[in-house]
């Protein structure tokens, strides 16, 4: 069976810290599968994710919209349309979109069966918020 979404009908995530956005297009509630999870995700300008890791989880970031930067250990390195960044499992990293412009970019992780890590942040830089009720939490 095929899953065909249009992002207008998907339930939105808001970030409980401001100025981030994402929008599922497959997980266990969509599409009946924790093999992975993919979607949008939308940052106004300057907003960032916290420093983080992944157990268990491999996942990737390609920029459609906007520009930013990545952080790793290895340091920062810009993004832009067209750029795709390929993180491995539990390698540190923070996204953060250029103050002067907001970022769009669709995100791949797999498997969805994963724990993140926070290094810089807090608990709410994981809790997400559902437009139209209820908290998802990222583990």
């Amino acid at each position: 069976m095929a899953y065909i979404f249009h992002e207008d009908d998907l339930p939105r995530l808001v970030a409980a810290v401001p100025g981030r956005e994402r929008i599922f297009f497959v997980n266990k509630e969509l599409a009946d599968t924790d093999n992975m999870l993919a979607g949008v995700m939308h940052y106004v300008a300057g907003a960032k994710s916290p420093y983080h890791f992944h157990e268990n989880c491999e996942h990737f970031y390609f920029i459609i919209k906007g520009h930013g930067t990545v952080d790793t250990p290895e340091g920062t390195t810009k993004v832009a349309p067209g750029t795709m960044v390929f993180i491995p499992a539990e390698d540190r990293h923070r996204l953060k979109a250029s103050e002067g412009e907001p970022l769009f970019y669709f995100e791949f992780q797999a498997p969805n069966r994963f724990v993140t890590t926070i290094l810089d942040g807090t608990p709410d830089d994981l809790r997400w918020n559902r437009i139209e009720g209820g908290v998802w939490m990222q583990t």
